[in-house]
């Protein structure tokens, strides 16, 4: 639903209120410079291949105000930047509340889940790679809740898909190819159900109108009506994404 891609990464130093510095991500896909704030305060500024450094920092000073906004409200919500470990993960889609139960011991962190718990096994100083270790069994987790929601929504819709993958994305929700290949975020897992199904709908709607026309926005009322206010509570849906997910 919204543009994202693949990435160059780099920190720029900010003078501004968030005190923080911000991430600059080279998108092969962006036409445009964007900004986004993720759970934790975290700013990333995606820019086209070949912009300029100064056109960065242009675009950083005119959209100040909004990315301080953005700033204060993930820090009002009390989200941490990403790098401890959660005591606890809710997939909001399922209902499903698993506990995580860190382990320190020698070797590369490892995760093994059983019902309900988490073992996190390994290294817990290498942050990063337990992070990641993490990070894995939500995307394999994501794909088994994901796929199943979309084939059973397809069906209730009287709608078909060629094939359905799942990534761990930054910006999109979930998008479809014109040749009906349906893409879906592994966040949409912390989602309530009723907001992941308006998702399913929404790309399934794509099978038919690659766009946004009248047309498509008519078949989407026709299989959810409460669209607007599940598109609005969509549009606020990083608040329920654990910092940890996208670091």
């Amino acid at each position: 639903m919204t543009a994202s891609a693949g990435a160059q990464l780099g920190l720029w130093p900010d003078s501004g209120t968030t005190g923080m510095a911000w991430q600059v991500r080279t998108s092969a896909r962006a036409r445009r410079l964007s900004a986004r704030v993720f759970p934790g305060g975290r700013v990333e500024i995606v820019v086209p291949p070949g912009t300029r450094p100064v056109s960065v920092q242009h675009f950083v000073t005119r959209h100040r105000s909004w990315i301080d906004r953005k700033v204060a409200e993930h820090r009002a919500l009390g989200a941490d930047d990403g790098e401890a470990l959660p005591e606890a993960i809710h997939l909001r889609a399922t209902g499903e509340r698993w506990q995580l139960r860190c382990v320190d011991a020698p070797g590369a962190p490892r995760l093994l889940a059983d019902t309900g718990c988490l073992l996190l096994r390994g290294e817990l100083s290498r942050t990063a790679l337990a992070r990641h270790a993490l990070q894995r069994w939500l995307l394999r987790t994501a794909h088994q809740v994901l796929v199943p929601r979309l084939a059973a929504t397809a069906a209730d819709c009287g709608l078909a898909y060629s094939r359905a993958q799942v990534r761990r994305q930054r910006t999109r929700w979930g998008s479809c190819s014109r040749r009906g290949t349906i893409s879906l975020n592994a966040c949409l897992v912390f989602q309530s159900p009723e907001v992941l199904r308006y998702l399913l709908v929404h790309e399934l709607a794509h099978t038919r109108h690659m766009d946004h026309s009248s047309r498509f926005w008519a078949l989407v009322a026709a299989l959810e009506p409460d669209w607007r206010a599940l598109d609005r509570e969509l549009g606020r849906g990083w608040h329920h994404v654990p910092a940890w997910v996208l670091r």
